[in-house]
């Protein structure tokens, strides 16, 4: 098995279960604001920091779809004529909130240890630097959706929880952007991509095509350092 193939469920269990947490903050914010987040709540680690070229949305909004129509009428997206997305000045103020009520989120939920049988948050600080040397090291090999992620936005004196759950966030793209590649290689459509089994053997060849697009971000890792990567997320809760 690739490194890519291992670390890929560690990294989602990790974010998904981060996300999860902040559902009922961010409800309240909604709320509070009236607003309600769209493809800037799940893209602000690099709206914030940039607009995103019509290439980037395209890749980026592949498995979501790309109806903006929300972020349009509710005025916290913009678009120019040639399909660049940016945030208005509202939606500026509402995603740093929604980036901040996040980071607050996973604060709270990697800091239960259970009885001192997790590290929790103190594993935090190292796992903001593997993030780093990753991000860093997927300029190189990265596709559309992650050059528009990445680098991320992080606000001065941002807490080790902004950090890693900005930085892990733009770091599912990296693989995303494998994985488009791998099955538009295959000669297939996102159609004909979702109709394969999952026994497939096409569907495996893809995966195995995405492992091997997606491994060279871990090659700034030492083989030391994989293992650590891997060992950091494990001792951080759902």
């Amino acid at each position: 098995m690739s490194y890519a193939a291992l670390v890929r469920p560690a990294i989602d269990r990790v974010y998904i279960g981060m996300r999860q947490a902040a559902r009922d903050r961010l409800r309240e914010l909604v709320a509070r604001t009236g607003l309600q987040p769209g493809f800037n709540g799940s893209f602000y680690f690099g709206l914030l920091a940039r607009p995103m070229p019509a290439e980037a949305f395209a890749a980026a909004t592949t498995y979501s779809g790309s109806d903006m129509t929300g972020e349009l009428e509710q005025g916290i997206m913009a678009v120019d004529d040639a399909g660049t997305w940016s945030l208005t000045e509202p939606g500026r103020v509402l995603t740093l909130e929604l980036q901040q009520v996040i980071a607050d989120a996973a604060q709270e939920r990697w800091g239960q240890t259970y009885g001192g049988a997790l590290p929790g948050e103190a594993v935090l600080p190292r796992l903001a630097e593997l993030l780093a040397v990753l991000l860093k090291a997927g300029e190189a090999t990265g596709g559309p959706a992650f050059r528009a992620a990445t680098p991320v936005y992080e606000p001065a004196g941002a807490s080790y929880a902004l950090q890693v759950s900005t930085r892990m966030g733009a770091l599912r793209h990296h693989r995303g952007d494998a994985h488009r590649a791998a099955w538009a290689a295959a000669g297939l459509t996102l159609e004909q991509l979702r109709a394969l089994s999952p026994g497939d053997p096409l569907r495996a060849s893809i995966e195995l095509d995405t492992n091997r697009r997606d491994e060279p971000v871990y090659d700034a890792l030492t083989e030391a350092e994989r293992w650590e990567l891997l060992g950091l997320l494990a001792a951080l809760p759902n």
